[in-house]
């Protein structure tokens, strides 16, 4: 029987496709009150992104806009339309619990983590093999000011 230890030490984020950041973080804020607390361009990934902190800030909402008709925000816009793209799991060692998934037979989306919001390092979970939801895996740099 394999290891029943849980992977993930919490919910990081959930993550959601916008065709335009500015007019979705001037929405959450004006009709939520939630904030961005962080904002940046992750060339390799192809998004705009916003960090917005919820409540006691222990949870956060990502908006991701895409750069470029090519990126993969873009894709999924086109196919699903704004909402919901992923859902991020706050992990200790991102290869550690890739590896650890790969041999319960789930695959990754890269062969090696690749940098995410505030230099995190991060991988994915193929959603044909979660139910249909696309699953990232966050683990934080040192010095994460979006946290």
């Amino acid at each position: 029987m394999p290891d029943s230890s849980p992977l993930f030490t919490k919910i990081d984020h959930v993550g959601l496709a916008v065709p335009d950041l500015d007019k979705a973080i001037a929405f959450y804020a004006e009709t939520f009150g939630i904030v961005s607390v962080h904002e940046e361009t992750n060339d390799e990934q192809g998004v705009r992104e916003a960090m917005l902190r919820v409540g006691d800030g222990s949870t956060l909402i990502q908006l991701l806009a895409p750069i470029d008709d090519t990126s993969t925000i873009a894709k999924f816009l086109d196919r699903n339309g704004p909402g919901v793209q992923q859902v991020a799991y706050t992990v200790d060692d991102v290869e550690a619990v890739g590896a650890t998934l790969r041999e319960r037979g789930l695959r990754l989306l890269y062969d090696e983590p690749r940098r995410g919001t505030a230099n995190s390092r991060v991988n994915f979970v193929h959603p044909k093999d979660t139910g249909g939801v696309l699953m990232e895996l966050v683990e934080h740099a040192a010095d994460d000011d979006a946290h």
